[in-house]
């Protein structure tokens, strides 16, 4: 979907109503504004199957006439308008959220005793205490708060999506005369156009870098763009116009930046047609350099639609949703297809009991996913769903254009839904692959250790530093599915009078900090919101706890979990073999032998892999730490440079690199900067020995 900055979709806060959130949450994986020559492919889908919700006999959480004497109470008092429910048990904990046409009617269905009903709302029917209802003017606007309560409020018995994930935008921007080429994630306040959504990041940086060959539009910040004396190395590889040294006039640059709009619109044939007619006509006129140029853009722009693999005829715009189940468990894939082009696909396994059918889990789940994200003109699915239109109203509203739903029975758009269908079978049938491995490694693991069962969550722990300056501890988090990205923290080293480079007491306070907050969780709400934990089947307290080091480490965390009273955690250590040779690792564990694996033992290379994410983890977070650190102190420690020098010293060059590269001269001219200045700046970066 292509719009500009004044088409954005609301921003709402997720609630997440699990306690025990840890102390400083993980950064999120992309800012608002990122450059895409600096960002990764950050956007794999690391999405986790959920535990099957069984579907028994047994009504098991409560007498079932309590449940049925708290809906009548509601019955009683429920309005004949359309509105939203919601069931609640003696916590108060959110059991289901509900919409209806007529709320006194549909909560009647309920209080029936006499009524067969599946075991699963017999179950939610017997935990239920009481009944909240809201009112609203139109069977939409229920619909549509339904789906926002749900997201927020993950209630047990409705369909979960689990997305945490934004989509990535292709960003030209508005507000210079210049415009940059950009990835974009979260509020779309800055002027400009917006392109997308992309289902991964990597495809934003693969389309972006395409177009750099093909439009050559700068993708600089603004302030490295008016620092520059001379074109920088894009210029020089020709993947930019070199605008910001005036290479390039404003007529020729707008030209560049049209076209590319144009072909994100989805004029793509016409760019084509256009740059083809530029190569024959430099061609005729014996300017081959010119004419090669040409070549390799139109070269570029092949290379991006290649790339995008099925591209439809028919369809322009539309989101492609197929679903399939297998062994209790539920895929949907998800197809973007905007301005006739495949934006790439993504995969997600919502949470729900086995007795939803694909129908039930399809129409439950539409509406939670475009409660944050603007909607297409069309959204193709792989099955029909009840309130069908319904639904295409309630979004119909929400973008402010018609959209319709459908189920397509033949032609290219069967063709496009078969496609998903496919990609939803093996995506699942690879997800369900991996979740055997993992719970046969776990297992093993068990086995291997001795532990009283196998982990459901394992939680590594280690710290980084250089001499004690910035000092981080980061926790990562594993357990059935794999990695739960979503639970890593990470914690900034806070005591007062720690020795320069004491890992036991960088080691005591993390773990100190973690526990406590398991031990004693917060009464009120504030710290449930930073909790980034999704699914309340994954335990919050750990099976087992793993320590980068030795047997000297491995003590000083026993003394720590003693002093908090920790019992019912496994403790293990890893040290590293000699010369830190992987695979000749030896774990320690409390009152045992030391314990020595085969190199090719699949444990032990399970055990690799959770220390070298926790390692992974935080050193990057540790580089960001002493980054940020060197950019807001590394020129104030300069005799004679205080705030405003180092404003100005920013804004003319755009980087603290870029002014350790400068010369005495070029330092001299930024504004406010004496001759004496620019001598002390550059021997502070160009130190002479002796």
């Amino acid at each position: 979907m292509v719009h500009d900055s004044s088409d954005n979709p609301d921003d709402r806060a997720r609630k997440s109503p699990r306690p025990g959130a840890t102390d400083a949450p993980p950064e999120r994986l992309a800012a608002p504004d990122v450059d895409p020559a600096a960002a990764g492919g950050d956007d794999e889908d690391d999405a986790l199957l959920p535990d099957i919700l069984e579907e028994s006999g047994a009504v098991g959480e409560g007498p079932l006439a309590t449940g049925h004497e708290a809906i009548e109470r509601a019955v009683r008092l429920a309005p004949t308008s359309p509105g939203v429910y919601r069931m609640l048990n003696a916590n108060a904990d959110v059991l289901y959220v509900g919409k209806a046409k007529n709320v006194k009617k549909r909560l009647s269905s309920y209080a029936r005793q006499s009524a067969p009903l599946p075991a699963r709302i017999l179950r939610m029917i017997a935990a239920t205490v009481t009944v909240e209802i809201v009112s609203t003017n139109t069977e939409t606007e229920a619909l549509l708060l339904e789906a926002n309560l749900i997201k927020q409020l993950r209630p047990r018995f409705n369909v979960q999506l689990r997305d945490d994930k934004s989509f990535p935008y292709i960003l030209i921007t508005g507000d210079h005369w210049a415009p940059q080429i950009l990835k974009h994630r979260g509020a779309q306040t800055r002027p400009g156009r917006y392109f997308g959504p992309f289902a991964s990041a990597g495809a934003v940086n693969r389309t972006i870098t395409a177009l750099q060959r093909a439009f050559l539009i700068r993708s600089c910040t603004d302030s490295f763009f008016e620092s520059r004396t001379r074109p920088c190395l894009l210029y020089q590889i020709r993947r930019c116009a070199g605008p910001c040294t005036r290479e390039i006039d404003f007529g020729g640059y707008s030209t560049l930046v049209r076209e590319a709009s144009d072909f994100l619109s989805g004029k793509s044939h016409a760019v084509k047609q256009e740059l083809a007619g530029e190569m024959e006509k430099a061609a005729s006129e014996l300017e081959f350099e010119r004419a090669a140029l040409y070549r390799d853009r139109l070269a570029a722009l092949s290379a991006i639609q290649s790339q995008q693999g099925i591209n439809p005829r028919t369809v322009e715009e539309a989101d492609v949703f197929a679903i399939h189940q297998e062994g209790g468990f539920s895929c949907v894939e998800v197809f973007f297809f905007r301005t006739g082009q495949n934006w790439g696909n993504r995969a997600y396994f919502p949470r729900a009991e086995k007795s939803f059918t694909p129908e039930e889990v399809l129409g439950s789940l539409l509406a939670q996913f475009y409660d944050d994200k603007p909607p297409p003109r069309n959204i193709l699915l792989s099955h029909e769903i009840e309130e069908c239109e319904l639904l295409a109203n309630a979004l119909s509203i929400k973008a402010g254009h018609k959209v319709e739903i459908t189920a397509p029975k033949r032609g290219e758009k069967k063709e496009l839904v078969t496609h998903a269908l496919t990609n939803a079978r093996e995506a699942l049938g690879r997800k369900l692959a991996d979740t055997a491995t993992q719970s046969r490694l776990l297992e093993a693991m068990a086995a291997t250790l001795n532990l009283p069962h196998a982990p459901k969550r394992i939680e590594v722990y280690d710290n980084s530093h250089i001499q004690g300056t910035n000092a981080v501890g980061a926790m990562i988090v594993a357990g059935p599915d794999g990695f739960v990205k979503n639970q890593y923290r990470k914690f900034n080293i806070k005591s007062e009078g720690l020795t320069p480079g004491d890992d036991y007491a960088m080691m005591r306070e993390v773990l100190e900090r973690r526990f406590k907050r398991l031990i004693n969780p917060p009464e009120d709400g504030a710290a449930r919101e930073n909790d980034k934990a999704k699914d309340d089947d994954f335990p919050q307290w750990p099976d087992l706890v793993i320590i980068d080091g030795g047997r000297g480490q491995l003590n000083a965390v026993r003394e720590i979990f003693a002093n908090l009273g920790l019992t019912q955690v496994s403790l293990m250590s890893v040290a590293k073999g000699p010369d830190r040779d992987a695979g000749r690792e030896t774990l320690f564990m409390p009152e045992r032998e030391a314990i020595k694996l085969e190199p090719r033992d699949p444990v032990l290379y399970f055990i690799q892999r959770l220390r070298d994410e926790a390692h992974r983890f935080v050193i990057g977070s540790h580089r960001k730490l002493r980054k940020k650190d060197i950019r807001e102190a590394g020129l104030q420690e300069i005799p004679g440079i205080g705030p405003s020098r180092k404003r100005a010293l920013l804004h003319h060059f755009g980087t603290l690199k870029e002014i350790e590269r400068a010369s005495i001269a070029d330092l001299g001219k930024v504004p406010g900067v004496s001759a004496e200045s620019a001598r002390r700046i550059f021997e502070y970066f160009h130190p002479q020995p002796g």
